[in-house]
This record gives C-alpha cells, structure tokens and sequence, in this order.
C-alpha cells in the first residue's frame, strides 16, 4: 500500500497525469473538483569533491548541506470537470525550495555581487514547472496546451530511483533547492517545456504522444518551426508487469541574413531513446539508451546547450542507464537499489569544454552510480539513504599538451520526503 501510494504521489508531483487517487484535498463545488497535493523533502548531504586543473594539479573539497534532493518542494492545484462528453483539466503548480542561495545557474538566485554591491536576496526560488489544460476523452484522445513535462526523457526520470533521494551533485552545487540525481548519468533531463500536446487513447496498453514544443534559438537567430517531440509506450500487467517505450525530439533554426548564419550556422538537432522496465516479484529492472546529435551537452543534462562548435559541427551525444531495485520483506516497505549510467559527448560544442578550446576530437565522460535505502515509514513519508559516486574523464588536450579538467565526487545523504 505504502508503495503504490508513493509511487502515485510522484506521478501526480511531476505528471498531474490523474484527476483522483492520491490527493490531500479534494472538493467540488458546481461541476467543478479541486484536488490538491505536494511533496517536501529534505536531507543532509555530505560531498567529497575532487578536480584537477589544465596544469595537472589537483584540489579536493568537503562540504555539507541542507538540502532538496532531485524533487524540490512541490505544490499542485488540479481543477476538472466534464462537459459535453469532454473531460477537461487545468493544473498549475509551485516547486519552491528550502534554500535561498546559490551560485548555479537555475537554481536559486540571489547571489551577492561584489562588483555591482548588490545585496543577496532573501527569498527561495519559486518556480513554476506546471501551467496547462487540456481536454478530450477515451474516444478521440486528449490535446494538452501549456507548461508540463517534456515527452523526450519522462519515462526514464519518472523511473529513476534517486527521484526519492539526491543522486549525484557533480552539476549542482551545496546548497541547492533541486540536485541532478542520475541526470547526465545515462539521460538527458526532460524539463519542463510549453507544449501543444497531443495523446491517443489507451488502447490495452498501448499510448503515443506528440507534441510541437517551444522552440530554442540554439543556432542561426530564427526559430521558423517549434520543436518536436513524440514517445509511444506500451504497458503490460499479468505477473511480470513492465513496459517498453521509445522516444524523439528534433528541431531546427535558420537565419534572416547570410552574416547571421556565417557566424554561427544553424543546423537540425535530433535525438532518439528507448527503454524497457519490469517486474519480477519484489525485483524491479530498468534498462535505458539514447542517442542524440546538436541536442547539447548531455552531460548538463540541458538540451541545446552546447550543441554545436559554432561552426555548424554537431555535437554527438549518447548515454545508458542500468537500474535494480529490491524490496524487502512481504510488506516491502523497504526498498534497496542500485543503478549505473553514463553519458558521453563527443566532437561539436565539448571541444569547448569551460570554455577552452582542445586540440582534437574532444570525448567527455560522465559515469555515476547509486547505492540508495528507501523505508516507508508510513503511507506518507519515506526515509532515504543514497551513496553516490562519480566521474567525468576528458580524453583531449589543449594547446601545449596539457591535459583538460577531470573530476571525482562522492556524495553521501540521509533525510527523507513526504508526499500528501
């Protein structure tokens, strides 16, 4: 029961997919139901972090911290109804965080500026992940139009352990309201994107989605067409339950002048994943890949950025994910796991890996793994233990033969999170 209420919760904290189940507060007034729920989490997080520079030197820190884990905190408000025949909803939600500082980008703001005097900000992030509506029915479909949730990479990071927990921190920094848990380690990160939507019904099993996304100005100074994106799965119950699934994303730019192309060409970006998980008895398996071509650095986790040299040569990106988990006991109120991936970016926007040009094909690596404990204390809140270690490996070098910046952390993590 614990179990399948947790994993409704995150669902519900990152999807909003379902209008009933697993909510704090519902009521309806009129023709109208509100259903609210959220998530809070925090942990203590204790990191090993270990760098070393062009020069060959190497410097290692210990630091600690407060923290969100991959999951900020998170709020949800889902209004439905149903008229003529069409089931329509509209969801929003805040995902505010524990911290109010830090210096990475996309994280909370606020930092002080010593060469402006500007003051640091005193309040934590809000941000604001999900803003849509959508309608339809088991006839025809639905058409979602707003904010949610890529199509590209939502199954993988729905299915990753570490979305209970921390993960890694190589990308992060303490303290942080939302860590990169097994992101660049084996996927891309999905987002959360403006999106016109489209889903077929589900018929046994079997559901596609396609959608045209807002687009990025990765290359060139157009955006003509949006993105794209599309995923089909298909889900299986019976003893050995599972499903398999398949993805893409492509999108292009193109430039108003022969200058603006001249200085940074523009070019098609694509990517492509597939991924199967199931169910044996209390063992659970994932198994996940993808492949990509301008979609940026995987190893950020951010698509586009880094998708290019600026001179029109792609960046090619590729990745895996292993994942096992186990529960214990027949109450399986706890839940062990262990999961590996690693992402790898090749020629195009890594041959500027910090800024620095190398001479070369440039190879980054980014390889992680988790071991994690997760106890289900009650039907709301679950208790969580991660160790995590990883490693990014360059294999060029730069003018004069020095070798580029690699990097080793260790992560260690206790706290836990609720859901209501």
């Amino acid at each position: 029961m614990q179990q399948s209420i947790i994993a409704r919760s995150i669902a519900i904290a990152l999807l909003a997919a379902s209008s009933g189940g697993a909510y704090a507060v519902s009521f309806t007034q009129n023709d109208v139901t509100l259903d609210i729920s959220g998530t809070v989490n925090g942990y203590s997080v204790n990191r090993e972090a270990q760098t070393t520079n062009t020069a060959g030197v190497t410097t290692t820190t210990r630091n600690s911290g407060i923290s969100n884990g991959l999951l900020p905190g998170w709020i949800n408000f889902v209004a439905t109804t149903k008229v003529d025949d069409q089931d329509i909803k509209a969801h929003f939600s805040f995902a505010p965080g524990i911290n109010n500082n830090s210096n990475v980008v996309g994280l909370p703001i606020g930092n002080p500026n010593p060469a402006s005097g500007s003051p640091a900000n005193p309040y934590t992030q809000i941000d604001t992940r999900n803003l849509y509506f959508q309608f339809g029915n088991n006839n025809w479909g639905t058409l979602k139009f707003g904010r949610d949730i890529g199509l590209f990479g939502q199954d993988v990071i729905l299915s990753d352990m570490t979305l209970l927990g921390v993960g890694g921190t190589s990308n992060a920094a303490i303290p942080y309201n939302t860590t990169f848990g097994m992101v660049g380690h084996g996927y891309m990160y999905t987002g959360f994107q403006p999106q016109i939507t489209y889903t077929t019904p589900n018929a046994n099993g079997l559901e596609a989605s396609v959608g045209i996304f807002q687009p990025s100005k990765f290359a060139g100074d157009q955006t003509r067409t949006p993105g794209l994106q599309a995923k089909v799965g298909y889900d299986w119950k019976g003893t050995m339950p599972g499903k398999v699934w398949a993805g893409l994303v492509t999108q292009d730019t193109s430039c108003s002048t022969t200058a603006a192309c001249a200085a940074s060409p523009s070019f098609k970006a694509n990517g492509f994943e597939v991924g199967t998980k199931a169910s044996f008895g209390n063992f659970d398996a994932l198994a996940y890949t993808f492949t990509g071509k301008g979609l940026g650095l995987s190893t950020v986790g951010a698509q586009f950025l880094g998708g290019s040299n600026g001179a029109g040569t792609r960046t090619d990106s590729k990745g895996y994910f292993l994942q096992g988990t186990y529960k214990l006991g027949a109450s399986g109120r706890t839940k062990i796991g262990l999961n590996y991936g690693k992402n790898t970016d090749k020629d195009g926007g890594a041959n500027f890996e910090g800024g620095i040009a190398t001479v070369g094909v440039n190879e980054i690596n980014n390889k992680s793994y988790t071991l994690g404990i997760y106890h289900s204390l009650n039907k709301f809140v679950t208790l969580v233990g991660e160790y995590n270690d990883e490693k990014i490996t360059n294999s060029a070098t730069v003018a004069g033969g020095t070798s580029l910046p690699g990097a080793k952390n260790k992560t260690f993590s206790l706290g836990g999170i609720m859901f209501f």
